[in-house]
């Protein structure tokens, strides 16, 4: 990848084991030429379908990096790691851009002490000068609060104390296509539509 090329990614979430949705965002990806998909979980659905949902990526030849969300359990990843990598509490490095993930799989609902750790410890090793945080939850303060649902202290206190360059969130349906700012760092809430975004 050329010093000065943008990467450009297919952020989405929420697929709930949709083979349509996975289909049309691998259909977008591939018409916006983006090297990388991002996927802020709920990859699988309320009633745990989905096996194989990340296949119209493989198909396209497309890198897919996820964290698992609250409708996402153990017995999933493993399909899911057939295709993607699985970036919960870990970080990988593409196309010159640091990428930490912190996910909430097994009905988790929100994160503590030890997702903070994890997430500071990721970005603490990481030498990318351009940063993104993937969560599939939202960061606390920001504009995806307008559904009810409290956001996560945690993502807001790493948010501020590493600045990353986008924080990628999904979760709150309805919330799909917000943007906001925490300090410098964009924050994105993506959705089964999808977005691609240049970093």
């Amino acid at each position: 990848m050329l010093k000065n090329k943008k990467l450009k990614i297919l952020a989405a979430g929420d697929i709930h084991g949709d083979f349509d949705i996975a289909k049309k965002l691998s259909k977008k990806g591939k018409k916006g030429k983006v090297d990388l998909v991002v996927l802020a979980g709920d990859i699988y659905g309320y009633s745990g379908e989905g096996e194989g949902i990340l296949s119209p990526f493989k198909e396209a030849g497309q890198k897919v990096v996820f964290v698992p969300g609250n409708l996402d359990f153990d017995k999933n990843l493993e399909d899911l790691g057939r295709v993607g990598k699985n970036i919960d509490n870990y970080y990988v490095s593409y196309g010159g851009i640091g990428i930490v993930g912190i996910g909430s799989p097994n009905w988790k609902l929100s994160l503590n002490e030890e997702d903070l750790k994890s997430i500071k410890r990721n970005f603490s090793r990481m030498r990318n000068k351009k940063k993104i945080l993937v969560s599939h939850l939202h960061a606390e303060g920001t504009k995806a609060e307008f559904s009810g649902v409290p956001g996560e202290k945690v993502l807001r206190e790493a948010v501020e104390e590493f600045k990353p360059d986008l924080l990628i969130a999904a979760h709150i349906h309805e919330g799909e296509g917000i943007e906001d700012k925490i300090g410098t760092t964009r924050v994105i809430q993506v959705g089964k539509k999808g977005k691609i975004l240049e970093i």
